[in-house]
C-alpha cells in the first residue's frame, strides 16, 4: 500500500471530501422519496409491539444497529441489540413472543443474518428488513421490508460500507422518531430517561435547583416598603427580589433591588414610608412547580427578568428562581425563544417603578415544520428550535 499524498493538494482533499458527503445527502434523498406503505406499515407494527424491539446487524451495519436501537429506546420505545452470530449460540433466549425484529443488511445475503431472519421465523416473530434489494434471503423472509435501492458507496474503491449505512442510520432514526411522535413522547418522557448529563439537567425540574423559602426573601403586602426593607435583612448572599404576600399567604406581588435602586436614584425619601402594595410589581410572572428547568430559564430570557417566583397550584411561593444560579449552567437555553408550560401573570393596572417595562405577551412560536402531525399532534410536543448564542440577552434588571 503505497500513500499518495505528495500527489494530492489540499484543494483535492475537499473536493474528495465534498463528494463523499454530497454522496450520503444524496443517498439520503433517494431513499426519502421511495418511502411509501412499508415504512407506514413498519411504523404501525412498532407501535403494535407488546415486548421490545429487537434490533440486529453484522459488522458496520451492527453498529448502525446499536445506534438505532438505543434511539429507540431512549423515545419511548423499548429495545435492544441481539448480535446475530451470539443468537444462533444461544442469545436467541433474549428473544419473546410480542417482540419485533428489525434486521439491517445492506446485501440481505449476510449468512448470519439469513439464519438469524430463519431462526426469528420459527419463533414467529415478525421480521422489518432494512436492505438494498426486496429480492434478497432477508428481504424474502420479513413481513415488511424497507428497500433502499441501488447504493454506490462513497469511497474511491466504493467497497466500504459508508453511504449505506449512512442511509440506514438516517432511516432508523426517521423509523425511531415517527415511532415516538405517534406515541405522544413528551420531554417530561425523555427527561426520565435522561437524567444524567447536561441534558438531564435542562429537563430536571425547577425545584431542584430554586432557592428554597427559607433561603427568600418575604413580607406582607401590608407594610411599607421601609419595613418591608427592614423585616427581610439576611445575612450572607440573597436573593434579588422580595415576594410579597397577601393575607392567604398567596404571592400577590414582588419587590425588586433594582425598583428599590431606582426609588433611591430619584431621591424619593418619602417613598420609603409609602404602603409596599403601590410599589411591588404586582401579580408577577411565575413558573408552577414542577415546570423543567429548560422552560423557567425560557421564561427569564423572554421576558428579560432576574428573578422568578415559583408556585404551587394555589399561587403560594415554594420558591425563587434567580438568574445568577442558572445562567452559568445554561448560557444556551438563553437564546432559545420556544414554548414554555408556565403560568404567566401580568398586570393590567398602572404601572409602578417596580413593574417591568417589557410587553408582557408571550413571542408567537415558530411555525411547525410540518403540516404531517398538525392534526394528531399530541399537545405539548417539542419543535425543532435553532440556538443562536450570539442572540443571547442577558437581563440586568426587571
Amino acid at each position: 500500500m503505497e500513500a499518495i499524498a505528495h500527489s494530492c493538494s489540499q484543494f483535492d482533499q475537499l473536493v474528495y471530501a465534498r463528494d463523499i458527503l454530497q454522496c450520503a445527502g444524496q443517498a439520503i434523498l433517494r431513499v426519502s422519496r421511495r418511502l411509501g406503505d412499508s415504512f407506514c406499515r413498519a411504523v404501525e407494527l412498532l407501535l403494535a409491539c407488546r415486548g421490545h424491539v429487537v434490533v440486529s446487524g453484522v459488522g458496520k451495519a451492527g453498529l448502525i444497529g446499536q445506534k438505532i436501537s438505543a434511539t429507540l429506546a431512549s423515545t419511548g420505545t423499548p429495545s435492544h441489540f441481539l448480535h446475530p452470530t451470539e443468537a444462533l449460540h444461544g442469545d436467541l433466549g433474549r428473544v419473546r413472543l410480542g417482540d419485533v425484529g428489525l434486521l439491517l443488511s445492506a446485501s440481505g445475503e449476510t449468512e448470519e443474518m439469513v439464519r438469524l431472519s430463519t431462526a426469528l421465523t420459527e419463533l414467529q416473530i415478525p421480521i422489518i428488513a432494512m436492505t438494498c434489494s426486496r429480492q434478497s434471503q432477508l428481504a424474502r423472509s420479513a413481513q415488511v421490508v424497507l428497500e433502499l435501492g441501488p447504493i454506490e458507496e462513497a469511497d474511491h474503491l466504493r467497497l466500504a460500507p459508508s453511504t449505506s449505512t449512512t442511509v440506514m442510520l438516517a432511516l432508523g432514526d426517521a423509523l425511531a422518531l415517527t415511532v415516538s411522535r405517534l406515541r405522544g413522547f413528551r420531554a417530561e418522557d425523555f427527561a426520565r430517561f435522561h437524567p444524567g448529563g447536561s441534558l438531564g439537567k435542562k429537563l430536571s425540574r425547577v425545584e431542584e435547583h430554586m432557592r428554597p423559602l427559607s433561603e427568600c426573601r418575604l413580607a406582607s403586602d401590608q407594610l411599607t416598603l421601609r419595613q418591608v426593607i427592614v423585616a427581610t435583612r439576611r445575612p450572607g448572599r440573597r436573593t434579588g427580589a422580595i415576594m410579597l404576600l397577601d393575607a392567604e399567604g398567596k404571592l400577590s406581588g414582588i419587590f425588586t433591588d433594582s425598583d428599590l435602586a431606582k426609588v433611591l436614584e430619584r431621591r424619593q425619601d418619602s417613598v420609603l414610608d409609602a404602603p409596599i402594595a403601590d410599589l411591588m410589581t404586582r401579580h408577577p410572572i411565575t413558573v408552577r412547580a414542577g415546570t423543567s428547568l429548560r422552560d423557567a430559564v425560557r421564561v427569564l430570557a423572554e421576558k428579560k427578568i432576574s428573578e422568578l417566583p415559583v408556585v404551587n397550584e394555589n399561587g403560594n411561593p415554594v420558591g425563587l428562581l434567580d438568574i445568577t444560579d442558572v445562567i452559568a449552567l445554561f448560557p444556551d437555553l438563553l437564546s432559545q425563544n420556544g414554548q414554555g408550560t408556565f403560568d404567566e401573570r401580568t398586570s393590567t393596572e398602572s404601572q409602578q417603578p417596580g413593574d417591568s417595562s417589557e410587553d408582557e405577551t408571550p413571542s408567537r412560536p415558530p411555525e411547525p415544520r410540518s403540516n404531517m402531525f398538525r392534526s394528531s399532534q399530541p399537545p405539548g410536543l417539542p419543535e425543532l428550535r435553532i440556538v443562536v448564542p450570539e442572540e443571547c440577552e442577558y437581563p440586568n434588571e426587571r
